[in-house]
């Protein structure tokens, strides 16, 4: 550890031995970075187990050109977690410049590199918002320069004479709020190198803290206040640096790059806190280079009862477990082994439930800090406790193909949840009968189910798929403001719906190769297939019950739900029953009006509608109004009849890593968007040939190139993106209004241009 100031320590940060908080606690002009962090395990008179934690962040932005100070941008996360009930209630409040600030850092082309994502959030900032859950400051804010006194609209930190800190916070939104004081019970203690530590960018920043508070006051959690009871404890984190690192925009943010350090970090962390009930303390950190994927700095700090602490290096996180956030889609670890050996620590921290995950754009969109219990041996002997850990850089959306890989995992896993391989004879009872009929069940082999339902399902969702119906109702329900969570085991429901489908269509087809494997009926044959295909209809339907939905909207959903089998079914009718009969007329007269007609018919039966249903359902389940859900309804019309026609032009342009055969469907000679298009672009002799070839069913690959570059060149494929784009950008247009700004709808918009723009 160093025992000596290093001269490149800026003349505000602490000298060595003791802190003085009187001149530390407060905002220091060195610091283009600061944050001061507080995390409370709190018990009331009535019994309940809450925690509480509370990051109130200062960065500068700038220089005024004419002052030359410095102009700084603020932001406030907080969070009260109540153990009892698993419920995670989170407030995050951002700058009134941010939207101003957020087009700058895009300008400079910082944050996700997905363009998609990026022309997403420029719209939001365009009009001066941010999108749900973090909100804008709706007053100024107040930090003071002579006692620590942060006021950020009405949410306060702030040092008493007496020594003592005062948290207060507020949400009439959340009905959450606090007013608690923190009274240290132990000196600060120094983190990392003698104070330094590593912070997100490489950048060197101070930490100090004090390990023990008294907490005292009242929380207010769903509306009710409680009273704290002396078994509440807190900590007190405050942390500052970023000097010289970077160079400083002016308050127009145009920065000098002289001197910048271009060098690319980006660092992620697990970070814990722990209590003992002992009265001792533990707190350790790993950083890691997600760029060189190289550790990044690893320290520790033991303090005794008395208050003695010591800094350490050879603390070891190995997290395990793993839960997915069916909002973001992150994947989180659940459980953490903590070794510190030169302290003879050996700790598991359990998590207190899984979905403690923090959702905001200031980081990446979200990170998991939460309670969890510790429990291990300290040379030997028994320790047990309670701490926070916090969990972040490791979980971002960098770009939508990642993003729909992981909802494509959840997606698995909810089905395989649904229909395992070893189900017991309740679950069997659950999907074959009701709950008060376990008599029909009687003489139902359990091996035999599984082979003959469970396996031919399985062989096709295992796989994966184009997962985005699933991610459509959760989506749909988190943008009219409901919670998708309570709704997770939705995922599979879209998902079972689609694969019937295509296990019965491929039988129709007689198709060889689904998903990159042999098809259902290939595997187990016809009857199995079709039994196993049709079946996925009715089991889905065992998912939509909730206790979260009335009578009247289960009724509502259940007519969604059979609206868009209905429509699935008729749309596959048309498909076999093909476009052939209207061919001939088409090519007489160069009107192929019918045909497209057809061809959009069978699209808007087959997918759009049913994306439609699901979207529909999730905001009826999110109670949205009546002109959101059926704005929503119409978005994912668009969305899936676009995605058909993109379907249609990548068949022939050819798809990305060939997941499909160029030019498959002129090779069944089936008439699709893209050929009716071109039949009115050619003349007689020109709409003679093309039907002519294409009912010849070419399998040759030169043969169908040439018909593919006289479809192209007529023009045909450009009008078919033309039509697709027209229709996403209308629905998106009458959408967007009626819908306030938030992730989810920033994935939703997102999403559109991700059909319209995709390449398998």
């Amino acid at each position: 550890m160093t025992t000596e100031t290093p001269a490149r320590w800026p003349a505000d940060w602490p000298l060595p031995g003791d802190i003085d908080l009187d001149v530390q606690d407060l905002p220091h002009a060195s610091a283009t970075t600061e944050w001061w962090y507080q995390n409370c395990h709190l018990v009331t008179a009535t019994g309940r187990k809450l925690s509480l934690f509370a990051s109130f962040f200062r960065i500068v932005v700038g220089r005024d050109e004419q002052t030359k100070q410095r102009v700084h941008a603020h932001s406030l996360t907080w969070a009260i977690i109540d153990a009892d009930s698993g419920k995670y209630h989170t407030v995050s409040k951002v700058d009134q410049d941010a939207p101003r600030l957020g087009l700058q850092k895009l300008d400079r082309g910082e944050g996700t590199q997905d363009q998609r994502l990026r022309r997403a959030m420029r719209e939001v900032l365009e009009k001066g918002k941010v999108p749900w859950p973090d909100r804008l400051f709706d007053r100024p804010i107040h930090v003071g320069d002579r006692r620590l006194e942060l006021d950020f609209a009405g949410d306060r930190f702030v040092k008493r004479d007496d020594g003592t800190y005062r948290l207060q916070l507020d949400d009439k939104l959340t009905g959450c709020a606090a007013d608690i004081v923190l009274t240290p019970k132990k000196k600060p203690c120094r983190h990392g190198d003698n104070g330094v530590v590593k912070a997100v960018q490489g950048e060197d920043m101070f930490y100090y803290f004090i390990p023990r508070c008294e907490v005292s006051g009242t929380v207010r959690i769903d509306g009710v206040d409680e009273q704290l009871t002396g078994e509440s404890s807190g900590w007190y984190d405050h942390e500052f640096g970023h000097h010289g690192a970077v160079s400083e925009p002016t308050a127009t943010g145009d920065a000098d790059s002289a001197g910048k350090d271009t060098t690319k970090v980006d660092i992620a962390w697990n970070w814990i806190s722990v209590q003992f009930d002992d009265g001792s303390e533990m707190t350790a950190y790993a950083l890691h280079d997600l760029v060189s994927d190289t550790p990044a700095g690893n320290w520790a700090v033991a303090i005794d009862a008395d208050g003695t602490w010591r800094g350490q290096t050879d603390a070891a996180f190995s997290p395990s477990g793993e839960w997915r956030s069916t909002r973001t889609f992150n994947e989180y670890p659940n459980h953490w082994h903590v070794a510190l050996p030169s302290e003879g620590l050996v700790l598991e921290a359990a998590v207190a439930f899984e979905d403690q995950e923090f959702i905001t754009l200031i980081s990446k969109p979200a990170f998991w800090e939460g309670r969890v219990h510790v429990t291990g041996t300290r040379h030997g002997k028994p320790v047990r406790g309670t701490g926070f850990i916090e969990r972040s850089g490791y979980a971002a959306i960098d770009d939508l193909d990642s993003f729909f890989r992981s909802v494509g995992k959840a997606t698995r896993a909810s089905v395989q949840a649904l229909l395992p391989y070893n189900p017991d004879r309740k679950l069997i009872q659950d999907l074959v009968a009701m709950p008060d009929r376990p008599d029909w069940i009687v003489g139902v082999d359990t091996d035999q189910f599984v082979d003959t339902m469970i396996k031919p399902i399985r062989e096709i969702t295992d796989r994966g798929g184009k997962s985005w119906r699933s991610y459509a109702a959760l989506a749909c329900c988190d943008v009219v403001g409901g919670d998708s969570r309570e709704f997770s085991q939705w995922l599979a429901m879209p998902e079972l719906m689609h694969t019937g489908s295509l296990i019965v269509d491929d039988v129709q087809d007689r198709s060889e190769v689904r998903r990159g494997g042999p098809t259902c009926h290939a595997v187990f044959g016809d009857a199995i297939a079709i039994n196993a295909g049709t079946s996925c209809y009715f089991l889905g339907q065992k998912l939509l019950f909730s206790e979260k939905v009335s009578a009247h909207g289960r009724l509502r959903l259940y007519d969604l739900y059979f609206a868009a089998l209905r429509a699935g079914h008729s749309g596959q009718a048309l498909d076999i029953g093909g476009l052939d009969e209207l061919m001939p007329a088409a090519v007489e007269t160069g009107d192929a009006t019918a045909v497209e007609e057809r061809i959009l018919a069978i699209h808007r039966l087959k997918t759009a509608i049913p994306a439609a249903s699901l979207a529909r359902m999730g905001a009826v389940v999110g109670e949205g109004t009546e002109a959101q859900i059926e704005g929503i309804g119409r978005f994912f019309e668009a969305v899936g009849l676009a995605f058909q026609i993109i379907d249609d032009v990548l068949n022939l342009r050819g798809f990305k890593g060939d997941l499909k055969s160029r030019g498959e469907d002129l090779a069944m000679g089936k008439v699709t968007l893209p050929v009716a298009r071109a039949l009115p672009r050619l003349d007689k002799a020109g709409r003679t040939w093309l039907w002519t070839e294409v009912k010849a069913k070419h399998q040759d690959p030169e043969t169908l190139s040439t018909i593919i570059e006289q479809i192209e060149s007529c023009g045909a494929l450009a009008e078919c993106e033309r039509e697709a784009r027209t229709l996403v950008e209308d629905a998106w247009a009458a959408l967007d209004p009626l819908v306030e700004e938030s992730l989810p709808k920033l994935m939703l918009r997102s999403f559109g241009w991700y059909v319209l723009e995709r390449h398998y």
